[in-house]
């Protein structure tokens, strides 16, 4: 139990990050990724609506109507979004400035609303409350990663901290969409190589048509045009 458990967590974290290889929720990842204090504040954000949303939707997942899923779905989120927002109003309001809209549109996150369809209604509370903390982890290490990278290159500081006190002038295209394009390019390209996640060239033309025996064959016969 305690393996699988484990299995679970982990996976969300590099094999199945939501952000590097399953490249879900990039709007905010792209957004909000300009400075590393700014990351925190959203991957905190978006990992406990995603634990406490997993934990509700796979306990009703028995009584919750086929028809109506996505809907009550959506209302659970919406729920627990609306608390994260209230609290990080009342303790964080820095943060919840710097985030803006973002925050709110935590309710549509294409990685809360993918692991309540595609896990949370089908599995069981602890395993959900798991998976759910596994894929807030990974989602924020990877906005964390981009956060470190944009705010270091792009103004020379981390977390607000001046690190290369002049020695570099900064290179704002960094904190710029082009250069949140940039990172988020090469830190899929780095997740891939640490995954293994490799894909074979595709063949293009007859050879990749299943159809190209039986062809061949009728082309020989018939004299047809390939």
């Amino acid at each position: 139990m305690a393996k699988s458990l484990g299995k679970e967590f982990t996976k969300g974290i590099l094999k199945e990050n939501p952000v590097l290889c399953l490249i879900l929720g990039t709007c905010p990842t792209l957004a909000v990724t300009t400075a590393a204090v700014n990351a925190i504040g959203m991957g905190v954000a978006a990992t406990l609506v995603l634990v406490c949303s997993n934990a509700v939707i796979s306990a009703m997942r028995k009584i919750i109507p086929d028809k109506v899923r996505i809907p009550a779905y959506i209302t659970i989120i919406a729920g627990f979004v609306t608390i994260v927002q209230m609290l990080v109003k009342a303790f964080a309001p820095s943060i919840d400035e710097s985030l803006g809209i973002f925050l709110p549109l935590i309710v549509v996150n294409c990685i809360i609303l993918g692991r309540a369809e595609m896990y949370a209604s089908k599995n069981a509370v602890l395993p959900s409350i798991v998976d759910g903390l596994g894929m807030g982890v990974g989602f924020t290490a990877a906005l964390l990663a981009m956060g470190i990278i944009r705010e270091f290159f792009g103004t020379g500081c981390v977390f607000g901290i001046p690190i290369t006190a002049g020695m570099i002038d900064p290179i704002i295209i960094f904190i710029l969409p082009p250069g949140g394009f940039f990172v988020f390019g090469m830190l899929i390209a780095l997740a891939n190589k640490l995954t293994g996640n490799k894909k074979d060239p595709e063949e293009l033309g007859c050879a990749a048509c299943p159809m190209n025996k039986n062809c061949s064959k009728l082309s020989a016969k018939e004299g047809c045009e390939k």
